[in-house]
């Protein structure tokens, strides 16, 4: 049994999906629109999200985006789209999977079913990593960081921006490539999210933009993190 976010603004095929799932095991909470989805998620994380692209306040690839901004959790899109470059797109996005409507709920469960084994077989057979960075120690399987034994409260996105560049001590790393890697948003023009979350993350850190110990700015190109001199 799987905790399943249905996201799907007709109610009409939002009730037959989710008596589909929930007659097949599955426990549902069923949403009609993308801002719902979102405050669902960042609430009780689920095993899976259902994704309908279609929905009223927010187009579904950039729902898409917004919830892989939050959230690893497995994403199976329900769109009408099937045409090639729409589904190579979504993929890019962070979808997990596509279908085509309609569709059968038996071919939803087993589609469900196969995302799921699949994640669980990378999560069993790739180690979390514990990176030593200096007196920073950044522990991915445990989301928890400590710096010089003090343990850091730190928020899901402000942990993984540190453990992405924790993974990658003394190596430049572009804005883009962050956006891409770590708020997997290809595209989001002149967002200054990067420059908050790292300005809130030195802080925490005793450290800042003019003064820096471990997060180093390379002017024009990225940043970088290295043990203190």
């Amino acid at each position: 049994m799987a905790t399943v976010l249905l996201v799907e603004d007709d109610h009409v095929v939002r009730g037959a999906m989710l008596r589909s799932l929930t007659d097949r095991g599955h426990a549902v909470h069923a949403v009609g629109t993308a801002l719902d989805a979102l405050r669902r998620v960042a609430a009780e994380t689920p095993d899976l999200v259902v994704l309908d692209l279609g929905l009223p306040d927010l187009d579904g690839s950039d729902a898409l985006r917004m919830l892989r901004g939050i959230t690893d959790v497995p994403i199976i899109i329900a769109t009408a789209r099937d045409d090639e470059q729409s589904v190579v797109r979504l993929l890019r996005a962070g979808a997990d999977d596509y279908m085509v409507k309609p569709f059968t709920g038996a071919h939803l469960d087993a589609r469900i079913t196969t995302v799921l084994r699949r994640a669980g077989r990378a999560s069993r057979t790739v180690a979390p990593a514990v990176h030593t960075v200096g007196g920073l120690r950044v522990d991915v399987g445990e989301r928890s960081a400590v710096l010089d034994g003090e343990p850091l409260a730190l928020t899901r996105k402000e942990f993984d921006l540190l453990a992405y560049l924790a993974a990658r001590p003394g190596r430049v790393v572009s804005r883009r490539e962050l956006l891409e890697e770590v708020w997997r948003q290809p595209s989001v023009g002149e967002d200054q999210t990067i420059d908050v979350h790292l300005y809130w993350l030195r802080r925490k850190m005793g450290e800042s933009a003019a003064k820096p110990r471990y997060l180093r700015t390379v002017r024009g190109v990225g940043f970088r993190l290295v043990a203190p001199d």
